[in-house]
C-alpha cells in the first residue's frame, strides 16, 4: 500500500486569534491562544485521516515542544522515522490569525531545522510511496543538501511531491535548478505559482510553471474558494470549490495537499482527487486552527451534499 514520506519540518504553533495585528511597537489582547502541532504536522493528519498511512523523516527535539509534536503524531496514526534528537527541542511559530482570516507566522526552527545523510540512510522507500518535500527545507542550511542528495539517488519511478511554501520564491537557486527535473507533483496557492514565476495571474503562471518543470509532471495551484487547477502540461483544468463561510484560512492548503495525495494514492484520477481535496480546505477553514483536515466521512458528505 501507498505511504506518504514527508520530509520537512513538524513544529510546535502558538495559534492565536486577534482582531487585526497591531502596529509596530504596538499592543492588543488576542481573543484566544493554544499550543498546536503544526507545520509539516497539518500535510500528514490530513493524509492520515483520509486514509493514507504517512510516515515523517524529519527530526523532533527533546522538551516540551518536542513532546506535544510527538504525542500529536501518535494520536494520527504517524509513524516517525527518527529517534529523539536529544539536544535541541522542537520549534515554534506564533501563527496569529485575523478576523479578516489573514494569518501572519513567525517562526524559530530546532531540531527539525537539520537532518544529515545517515538520518536518511535506511529509508527505503516503495515503489508506489509519496515522497512529500517541501520549500522550506530547501531554505535550511543544516538540511538542504543531504536531503537533495538523498531525493536524487531515489529510482525515478518514486513520485516526488514538491510545495514551495511562501518563501521559495524564484527557479534560480542551484538547489531548485538541482531539484526541478525531478518533481512529479507541483502542488502550491496562486500566490506561491505567481511568485515563482513572475507571472501576474494563475492563468498565466501554469504554463509558465510547465516551462520549468519536467512535462509530465502534475500541476496543482489552489485558488482560494474558488477551487484549484490540476493537471499536465496541455490539458490543465479547473475544478470548483465549495462555498462555505471562512473563520480561518490557516492549514486549508495543507488540508488540500494532503487530500489530494491521498485520493490519488486511492487511484483517483487528479481531477476527482482535487475536488475531494477542494472540499477538505473549504470544511478546513470553517475551523479554528492548523491542522483542521476532515476526515474521509467528512469529506464524502460534503460531496454528497
Amino acid at each position: 500500500m501507498s505511504r506518504l514520506l514527508h520530509t520537512g519540518q513538524v513544529i510546535v504553533d502558538l495559534v492565536m486569534a486577534l482582531d487585526t495585528l497591531p502596529a509596530t511597537g504596538g499592543d492588543v489582547l488576542a481573543k484566544s491562544a493554544s499550543f498546536e502541532a503544526g507545520g509539516g504536522f497539518n500535510v500528514m493528519a490530513a493524509a492520515r485521516r483520509n486514509g493514507l498511512p504517512v510516515v515523517y523523516l524529519g527530526r523532533h527535539g527533546n522538551g516540551r515542544f518536542g513532546d506535544l509534536a510527538r504525542a500529536a503524531m501518535q494520536a494520527e496514526g504517524i509513524d516517525m522515522a527518527l529517534a529523539t534528537s536529544p539536544d535541541k527541542d522542537t520549534g515554534l511559530c506564533v501563527s496569529l490569525t485575523e478576523a479578516t482570516t489573514e494569518r501572519t507566522f513567525i517562526s524559530h526552527l530546532g531540531a527539525e531545522g537539520e537532518l544529515s545523510a545517515q538520518d536518511l540512510a535506511d529509508v527505503v522507500p516503495r515503489a508506489d510511496d509519496y515522497i512529500y518535500v517541501s520549500g522550506y527545507s530547501l531554505l535550511l542550511e543544516g538540511k538542504a543538501q543531504p536531503l537533495l542528495d538523498w531525493l536524487l539517488a531515489l529510482p525515478r519511478n518514486t513520485v516526488v511531491v514538491f510545495d514551495p511554501g511562501p518563501l521559495v520564491k524564484a527557479p534560480g537557486s542551484a538547489l531548485m535548478r538541482r531539484l526541478l527535473p525531478r518533481i512529479d507533483i507541483w502542488t502550491s496557492n496562486g500566490p506561491e505559482a505567481l511568485a515563482f514565476t513572475g507571472a501576474s495571474d494563475i492563468n498565466a503562471a501554469l504554463p509558465a510553471l510547465s516551462r520549468h518543470l519536467p512535462a509530465n509532471t502534475l500541476l496543482v495551484v489552489r485558488d482560494g474558494p474558488n477551487g484549484c487547477w490540476v493537471g499536465r502540461v496541455g490539458h490543465i483544468e479547473h475544478v470548483q470549490g465549495f462555498k462555505v463561510r471562512a473563520v480561518d484560512s490557516n492549514g486549508a492548503g495543507d488540508a488540500h495537499a494532503g487530500v489530494f495525495i491521498a485520493g490519488l494514492a486511492n487511484g483517483l484520477e487528479p481531477a476527482e482527487a482535487a475536488r475531494r481535496a477542494n472540499a477538505a480546505a473549504a470544511l478546513a477553514v470553517t475551523r479554528w486552527g492548523p491542522a483542521t483536515s476532515p476526515g474521509t466521512a467528512e469529506v464524502d458528505a460534503l460531496l454528497a451534499e
